[in-house]
């Protein structure tokens, strides 16, 4: 099969810069694992939309379980140059997740997208958060200087989107440490704007690799309070993904092609007995969604999320959201509510 790009000139300009920024993270977390002794590089997983007619994307997974936990560097492109009916003409994105195997190391969550509309009207997407289980306090503001620095007049904006995003209001806290959140961005100048995506990731990028870096080779030993915590942060992060994220609720309603790669956010393991206890603790029938979630999770305290389980759980939110569409306005989202799922429509 093939993948068949967009036709749009500003969907190409958006696909060959995030696919510039897709190679240099993955170039640079390769290149870092390799000064660590390892020599098992991100993988490439290719998948298709409509057996490649209306695009699709590759994602790199990581290799080495012995410094990923999970980690994931998604690019992607669907559209539908040959169906004019439709309201999207393109969508175009990376989005990433990296999970160290060591729970003194940070997580971090990237996403960065072009969405160009049938009318010709388009906008970016910017998203990026620090996701620590045992939060460093120095690395947390360096994140953030970095965020300001990147985003400079847009920061404000993007930081209040951002910490709004990422709460979970059933726990009374927030996804992270630091976080941004630009939607529906368009200054006017589409140069300018294209510009700043593409600096804004390779800022991101360098800042978490030099955050990473250092973790890992200052971190050798690791006790197991560290530990719990980052499983039941694991555990916290799985919560908000599947029951807040609007961003994983569409892709699974737009279609079921790319369920792992969706997937591909989640942590390798969970408390299941810990996320049996948020139940009740959501906002109406999202508390059905979380013990079915626990129900799927089988037996056992410490839960291992394969391939198998991850297709399982893409089901289960699917499912919940075609029986209960009004239950997605009970998400997450910043001061502009994007319309991803209609767009597709």
């Amino acid at each position: 099969m093939t993948r068949i790009n967009a036709q749009s000139p500003r969907a190409h300009t958006a696909s060959t810069i995030i696919l510039e920024l897709q190679s240099y993270f993955v170039h640079s977390l390769n290149e870092l694992t390799r000064t660590l002794g390892s020599n098992k590089p991100f993988v490439a997983v290719e998948w298709f939309r409509d057996e490649g007619r209306h695009g699709g994307g590759v994602r790199y997974e990581s290799a080495d379980e012995q410094l990923f936990n999970r980690g994931s560097v998604n690019y992607s492109q669907v559209h539908y140059d040959d169906d004019p009916i439709k309201k999207l003409s393109s969508a175009t994105a990376i989005s990433t997740i990296i999970h160290p195997a060591n729970p003194l190391a940070s997580s971090m969550h990237m996403h960065i997208s072009w969405t160009e509309m049938r009318d010709g009207s388009g906008y970016w997407r910017l998203m990026a958060d620090l996701n620590p289980s045992n939060p460093n306090p120095q690395e947390t503001q360096s994140f953030e200087n970095m965020l300001r620095e990147a985003s400079q007049t847009y920061y404000d904006e993007g930081s209040t989107e951002g910490n709004r995003y990422f709460y979970i209001p059933a726990l009374g806290r927030h996804r992270g440490v630091s976080h941004f959140y630009l939607e529906n961005f368009k200054s006017g100048d589409e140069i300018a704007d294209t510009s700043f995506a593409s600096s804004f990731g390779t800022k991101v990028i360098d800042t978490y690799i030099t955050i990473l870096g250092d973790a890992l080779k200052k971190h050798q030993e690791i006790d197991d309070a560290a530990r719990r915590k980052q499983l039941e942060y694991h555990t916290l992060y799985l919560l908000q993904v599947l029951t807040l994220d609007r961003g994983t609720t569409s892709g699974l309603l737009i279609h079921n092609q790319n369920d792992i790669g969706i997937m591909g956010s989640l942590p390798s393991h969970v408390d299941k007995i810990l996320l049996q206890s948020w139940v009740g603790k959501l906002k109406g029938v999202q508390n059905d969604l979380l013990q079915d979630i626990v129900d799927t999770l089988g037996e056992g305290e410490v839960v291992l999320v394969d391939e198998k389980m991850k297709a399982g759980l893409a089901n289960i939110v699917r499912q919940h959201y075609q029986l209960h569409p009004d239950a997605i306005a009970l998400q997450a989202s910043g001061e502009t509510i994007p319309t991803t799922v209609n767009n597709h429509r």
